[in-house]
């Protein structure tokens, strides 16, 4: 498979002079450049509201990009098998135990209608629960967990409130916004519960950025025949979020059943072409990771200095405690620095992405003064 993947890289050789690349911008035609402004950010804005990397896309994904967007006309299907077998040989997978799908939002969001419409969603009370607010759109049924005091997931509650009435334990780690980790012992505890019962589903989008990916996975539970789900996504750690590339591992019962739930129609030929240029690309993964842990101590560091406190992160994000979430956000919009507002009853607490250093640095500037400002 590798030496075919070189194939399919040959004819970009003449790209690697990008190494420092960190926008499309790098490799679009002249006559193209006006397509730019249409996407991400204006240049006077900071944008750390939505967890998006824009040191990604990598430089040979933008080469991929380039290489084969004439081949734009016909459909994805092939790129759909090659990045399939990818996926499935790193983890040690069947190709057909492996799901593609517009992004990690499009399967979870399938999912949430296919186990919905059998049994409730048990989730935590806090969490990235978009999808499965769709699927309670659709009739589905969803049973949260308030978290612990010290804001993490409270696995034993989950464990607690499961019956036979449930068909998916859904949880995220590391968990967004809260940043955490969910730990592992305790989590796997409650798949041994969980499991031969109902399936549980873990969404590993930010599993890349944490300290100790493999150990924070639990795809070794699919491989040893689990009724587990894990999605993941080529959002984050490879920066394409507007690329919508993301995958599901499971069984391959499982995978059938997902992928009948599915809306898009066998992927874009961009994003799977960046997906495989760049899976395998550790050199850019490497930066990548250490320029987004520079930002969150970045971040880090001006909520000490603000006298405030954070949640520990793992995460391109952070999770502050502040007087007032809708106040900090809407003084940090005022001069041009985009954050998150309040999440519901957790109105103290404000998430700030890890985005371009330059960016952070703005917010960390600013932070003492809004801060004091509401005080």
């Amino acid at each position: 498979m590798h030496a075919s993947r070189r194939g399919f890289l040959a004819g970009s050789a003449a790209l690697t002079g990008l190494a420092g690349a960190t926008s499309a911008q790098a490799v679009l035609p002249v006559s193209a450049a006006g397509v730019v402004s249409h996407f991400g950010p204006k240049p006077e804005v900071a944008l750390l509201a939505r967890n998006e990397n824009p040191y990604g896309p990598a430089p040979s994904a933008l080469a991929a990009i380039t290489e084969t967007g004439v081949k734009g006309c016909y459909y994805a299907d092939g790129g759909v098998s090659y990045l399939t077998a990818m996926i499935a040989e790193r983890h040690g997978v069947s190709p057909k135990q492996v799901v593609l799908g517009s992004g990690s939002t499009e399967l979870l969001c399938a999912i949430a209608l296919a186990w919905g419409g059998e049994g409730k969603i048990l989730c935590p009370g806090l969490f990235w629960d978009t999808t499965v607010q769709y699927g309670e759109k659709k009739g589905a049924t969803a049973t949260r967990i308030a978290l612990t005091p010290d804001m993490q997931v409270d696995l034993a509650g989950m464990g607690a409130a499961f019956g036979e009435s449930v068909s998916l334990v859904q949880i995220c780690n590391p968990n967004n916004p809260t940043g955490m980790v969910v730990p592992q012992p305790e989590l796997r505890a409650l798949a041994a519960q969980v499991t031969p019962h109902a399936t549980l589903l873990i969404d590993e989008a930010y599993n890349e950025l944490t300290d100790d990916p493999a150990g924070n996975s639990v795809i070794d539970l699919v491989r040893e025949g689990h009724d587990v789900i894990v999605c993941r996504t080529f959002s984050k750690i490879y920066g394409m979020a507007g690329m919508r590339v993301g995958y599901a591992i499971t069984s391959e019962a499982n995978a059938e059943r997902i992928s009948g739930y599915l809306m898009s129609f066998g992927g874009n030929v961009s994003g799977l072409s960046a997906a495989i240029a760049s899976y395998d690309d550790q050199g850019f993964l490497d930066r990548s990771k250490a320029m987004i842990l520079e930002g969150r101590e970045m971040i880090l560091d001006a909520v000490a200095a603000a006298g405030l406190t954070a949640l520990p992160s793992q995460t391109n994000f952070v999770f502050v405690e502040v007087p007032d979430a809708e106040k900090v956000r809407a003084a940090m919009a005022a001069r041009g620095i985009l954050i998150r507002g309040a999440y519901g009853q957790w109105t103290q607490y404000s998430r700030v992405s890890t985005g371009l250093l330059p960016d952070v640095q703005r917010y960390a500037a600013a932070l003492p003064e809004v801060i004091g400002s509401l005080s």
